[in-house]
């Protein structure tokens, strides 16, 4: 498999995981660190610059959400938005630091855009929490936690 093939599939897969479509991007990840033919550096690199920019789309829709709400594409479980609003509500921005987490992370991007949580906060906090769980997923792959 070539790198520009390897690295794209890697960004597409955990950007799109970051947004509408249940995907898991660490399946990809986790067989692209195993497979060792390219550098971990730079597909934890690909992979959380994907996820960052997919959870930045929803921070976009969530912005947005007005203007397109019934949107057959802005569709999100409501039960999750709820819950995701409770938990900003409770711990604010800091909440970010769960949208790696399924089921409850991409919601929590979706309300503090809806919020209007200042973008550059939002990156740090999301930055962290999703590369963080990358190189987690990797030291755990290394045997080393």
């Amino acid at each position: 498999m070539s790198d520009l093939v390897a690295y794209s599939g890697l960004f597409l897969s955990a950007l799109i995981a970051a947004t509408i479509l249940p995907l898991q991007s660490e399946a990809v990840l986790t067989a692209l660190l195993v497979a060792g033919n390219q550098s971990a550096f730079l597909l934890l690199a690909v992979a959380s610059v994907g996820n960052v920019l997919g959870a930045v789309i929803n921070w976009a829709i969530g912005r947005s959400l007005d203007k397109l709400r019934g949107r057959f594409w802005t569709k999100q479980d409501p039960k999750a938005l709820i819950r995701a609003t409770e938990w900003y509500h409770r711990w604010g921005k800091w909440s970010l630091l769960l949208s790696w987490a399924p089921f409850i992370g991409d919601p929590l991007t979706v309300v503090a855009g809806v919020l209007r949580e200042p973008i550059l906060p939002f990156l740090i906090i999301v930055t962290i929490a999703k590369t963080g769980r990358y190189i987690a997923l990797y030291l755990l792959l290394l045997g080393l936690i």
